[in-house]
């Protein structure tokens, strides 16, 4: 059985200053118990990749209104107005990156991939900065791999071994993720025997997931 912690345990191994790579869109597949004990513990200066800003204190929203992140790379911030503030005021480094170059730079570093051509950006200010390549005429701009320190998934349901299916959409980025965070942490909301989730339905296999958080208790964690 792949090891199974408390939310508390898991996030007592990310230090202060870690990358953290989180999964959801808008919150939704978001691993929202880790999110709340990161804050519970006040783990500072993280940098959060992730897709968004979260909205209304809600999923990584919780993160930046604590002020626990340093930098934050995500594809868009719109609707957390403290996010902006924050980016605005210099308290939190933001880094915009397209959404499909921000899903493909994720899969490259968790493929050991040196990078990614794109032709999103070229011409704007998203290719500050940044090295271009020609292929057969065409001029592309590439996009370096994103790694992180830890990995936090939300799933639907995993088993012992720590294959994990997702819900719909609640996939999103957690599929790409697990596989570039030196430690995956998994949050399923059902742990179930081997077996139990039909192979074609393992979107995450288990050699990509270290621990697998345990189910809530009464009190939420």
């Amino acid at each position: 059985m792949k090891k199974s912690i408390s939310c508390e345990q898991a996030v007592q191994m990310i230090p202060d200053g870690a990358s953290v790579m989180i999964g959801g869109f808008m919150g939704v597949g978001s691993p929202h118990r880790l999110i709340a004990e990161l804050v519970r513990q006040g783990k500072r200066d993280l940098t959060v990749m992730c897709n968004d800003a979260g909205r209304q204190d809600y999923g990584v929203a919780k993160l930046i209104s604590a002020k626990l992140v340093r930098k934050l790379i995500a594809t868009h911030i719109g609707l957390n107005p403290e996010a902006g503030r924050q980016m605005i005021a210099g308290e939190m480094e933001v880094e915009l990156s397209p959404q499909g170059t921000f899903a493909e730079r994720i899969r490259a570093g968790g493929f050991g991939l040196g990078g990614v051509l794109t032709l999103t950006g070229l011409g704007t200010l998203v290719a500050e900065n940044k090295q271009t390549v020609d292929v057969n005429g065409t001029t592309y701009l590439l996009e370096t791999p994103l790694r992180a320190d830890f990995a936090l998934i939300g799933a639907h349901r995993a088993d012992y071994r720590g294959n994990l299916e997702y819900s719909l959409t609640a996939r999103n980025f957690n599929v790409v993720m697990a596989t570039a965070g030196a430690i995956a942490i998994a949050e399923p909301e059902i742990i179930v025997p081997v077996g139990v989730i039909p192979p074609d339905m393992v979107a995450t296999p288990f050699v990509c997931i270290k621990y697998i958080v345990e189910r809530a208790n009464s009190n939420g964690r």
